[in-house]
């Protein structure tokens, strides 16, 4: 089971332009890398985009696909490092729309609307990597019933190597707005079934058990930190925007909005939620 295009549409059809006002310039929807306590956040996702690059072993003669593409701006990044080809593949027609008018060259950034699943490429790829979309496909156990997973563990991951696994790897993100509810304590799991329908995420041990027999885990790096100050700047971003964004798209869409937010940061602080990369390479 995963997510389907109009569950996947809900979640980015508000505006690019609302999402523009608070993500970094090149729309990075996914957890930064903070490397270093001074590193802006445009700053830390590219170097996000720097790490996945590296854990992928990628130069200019490399092919690649990003499953769950997002709005392009890991290809982008990729591109400009270095590679042959950069594939993304993604169900959101709000999300593509905006990565054709990035204007990246035609013979090397391809853009495809497909479930990751059915997707068959002509050739095989040199590397694959997905960032934070482990929100979208049910762990293996569930598939066969269908049934929903909870979890706590959004990944981004690299791998060397061409072949088309199902990925271990993504990010919550808010749904469609919903009835304001009272303000609490709430743990992020209970929020984000709300926000992200049809979206499991499976905990970091899964992840690691799930891999076996068929791929080694060469690196992992825990990113709880670097997601939790990613999720607070986003949120005070947004809130400098609090006028513009009420005026425009009403005052149900930045509660909702804040709301998730802020239990995302409350989330990373106090260990509800967690964020790992990983580097697997095929047996």
């Amino acid at each position: 089971m995963t997510s389907t295009q109009a569950e996947i549409d809900r979640s980015y059809s508000v505006s690019n332009e609302f999402f523009k006002l608070w993500l970094d310039e090149n729309m990075h929807y996914t957890s930064a890398a903070f490397d270093r306590d001074d590193m802006t956040l445009e700053e830390a996702q590219e170097n996000k985009a720097r790490v996945l690059y590296d854990f992928a072993e990628l130069d200019d003669t490399k092919t690649v696909l990003d499953i769950g593409c997002g709005w392009g701006s890991a290809i982008d990044c990729r591109l400009r490092f270095g590679v042959r080809e950069a594939h993304g593949i993604t169900l959101s027609t709000e999300q593509l729309a905006y990565r054709h008018e990035r204007g990246l060259p035609a013979d090397k950034a391809k853009f495809i609307l497909v479930d990751y699943a059915e997707y068959e490429p002509a050739e095989k790829y040199d590397a694959l990597i997905s960032v934070e979309m482990i929100d979208h496909p049910a762990r293996p156990p569930r598939r066969a019933t269908g049934s929903p997973s909870t979890s706590t563990a959004p990944t981004s991951t690299g791998w060397p190597g061409g072949s088309s696994p199902a990925p271990p790897s993504a990010s919550g993100h808010p749904a469609q707005p919903h009835p304001a509810r009272p303000q609490g304590p709430r743990r992020p799991g209970v929020h984000r079934r709300r926000h992200l329908p049809g979206r499991p995420q499976p905990r970091i041990e899964e992840l690691v058990q799930a891999i076996s027999p068929n791929w080694e885990l060469e690196r992992l790096i825990m990113r709880r930190r670097d997601y939790g100050k990613t999720t607070a700047e986003w949120l005070r971003r947004m809130r400098l925007h609090e006028q513009t964004i009420r005026s425009t798209w009403g005052d149900q869409l930045f509660d909702d909005y804040e709301r998730y937010l802020d239990t995302c940061v409350r989330g990373f602080a106090n260990h509800w939620s967690g964020d790992v990369q990983m580097k697997l390479r095929r047996i």
